[in-house]
């Protein structure tokens, strides 16, 4: 047994949750313990512009959820952290909760609680920062890279026992980070206008000196030792400013996976946890297997990356294991080829593929905003969407549910 981690309010110190590892294919084990942190906004309903009254909401909070609710960098955001689960469902049950009981926090104090990446409006300058006296030592040190900085994540941590496993773990997980990235891209409109971008926030975090694709790690020890270099460089304030999109707990024996934009629902984020918990499982196999990680060059990753930021699912995505552009979908099915083994022995393929499925059909979070926004071009309409999607009823699949059909062995585009 080892451990998983959420924040503790109001601090970027990690807090333990026991989890399991996962050897092996082909054998039953455990599946590796899921757990997630989702970042919102708080916004006028009306106007989508950002309040800042996140003390106010997480005042109105109380009871034994008050604990895994928690400030952020500005006073218009506050992070839940679900706890730790093997079953999927259960996972989306815990985020359903968090959202429901922060939107009505929110509401009685005249906001809506919004599952998006970027504020709608109100954001353009230096934001109103939280009170924590780490958050005032980051604004001294950085300043105007602040500016517009209230973007919301959503980050997915997997158990892993050994920190050179995790770091492995991580190499051969690379290639797929910006897959990640455009399965969850909903943050297109920024500041009253539509960026062009699937995902604004991933170009806004991207300015942080840690931010971005984490490099091919030799070791366990390779990485302290870059680490150490950033913090010594005074490109970082402490350790817990990297943010690179896969990064190890400083304190416990775990990974998190920092691509996503905070997901438009719960069935989304639930999803994505499915996949990040299949990719890691299968990655550790490899890892055990001795398969080395694909030797990707961090320019081309980098750059994928973009592609999958501006494009998401819509577009075309970079293939960096075959080096060719292709229409995203099919990304997708390379991917589910490759964690098709992780899916069915956790139980969460017909869950997974069933929400690809009704994303593929309805569109990204980021095509739904855009649509609602240039029907009459009022943030209103899309911050109506926005608060809506937040507080969805996720749609998971019976467990007893055959996957049969649902992956043939050459995936084809998900039925409108």
């Amino acid at each position: 047994m080892f451990n998983v981690i959420t924040k503790a309010p109001g601090t970027d110190h990690d807090v333990a949750k026991p989890v399991m590892g996962r050897p092996a294919p082909r054998d039953v084990f455990p599946p590796l313990t899921v757990g997630i942190e989702e970042e919102f906004l708080l916004m006028d309903p009306q106007t989508g512009r950002a309040l800042p009254v996140a003390k106010q909401v997480l005042r109105r909070i109380d009871g034994p959820i008050a604990d895994q609710v928690a400030p952020e960098l500005t006073k218009f955001q506050i992070e839940t952290n679900s706890a730790v689960h093997t079953d999927l469902r259960q996972l989306g049950v815990d985020l359903l909760e968090l959202r429901s009981v922060a939107s009505a926090a929110a509401a009685s104090v005249g906001a809506g609680l919004a599952a998006c990446g970027t504020c709608l409006a109100g954001n353009g300058g230096m934001p109103p920062l939280s009170s924590s006296p780490r958050y005032r030592h980051m604004y001294g040190h950085y300043r105007a890279l602040l500016c517009g900085q209230g973007v919301c994540g959503c980050h997915v941590h997997v158990g892993i026992a050994d920190r050179e496993e995790a770091i492995q773990v991580s190499n051969h997980a690379r290639p797929w980070l910006p897959l990640l990235q455009a399965l969850t891209g909903n943050s297109p409109i920024a500041d009253g206008m539509d960026t062009g971008y699937t995902s604004w926030r991933a170009m806004l975090w991207a300015r942080w000196p840690s931010a971005g694709p984490p490099p091919l790690f030799s070791s366990a020890e390779h990485y302290d030792a870059l680490v150490d270099a950033l913090h010594a460089s005074g490109a970082i304030l402490d350790r817990g400013m990297v943010y690179w999109l896969i990064r190890l707990s400083e304190h416990l024996p775990t990974l998190e996976f920092r691509t996503a934009d905070t997901c438009a629902t719960v069935e989304e984020a639930t999803m994505l946890a499915g996949l990040v918990r299949a990719l890691a499982s299968t990655a550790l196999a490899d890892v055990r297997r001795g398969v080395p990680a694909p030797q990707i060059d961090q320019t081309l990753l980098c750059a994928a990356y973009w592609r999958a930021a501006r494009d998401g699912m819509e577009g075309d995505a970079f293939d960096l294991l075959s080096g060719r552009r292709m229409p995203t979908w099919s990304l997708v099915g390379r991917l589910l080829d490759r964690v098709r083994q992780s899916l069915k022995s956790s139980g969460d393929l017909p869950l997974v593929t069933a929400a690809l499925r009704r994303l593929q059909r309805r569109g990204s979070g980021a095509a739904r905003q855009r649509a609602a926004y240039h029907r009459r071009n009022q943030l209103a309409d899309v911050a109506r969407l926005v608060l809506q999607e937040t507080l969805a009823i996720p749609e998971f699949p019976d467990d007893g549910v055959s996957s049969r059909g649902l992956l043939p062995p050459a995936f084809r585009p998900l039925e409108a």
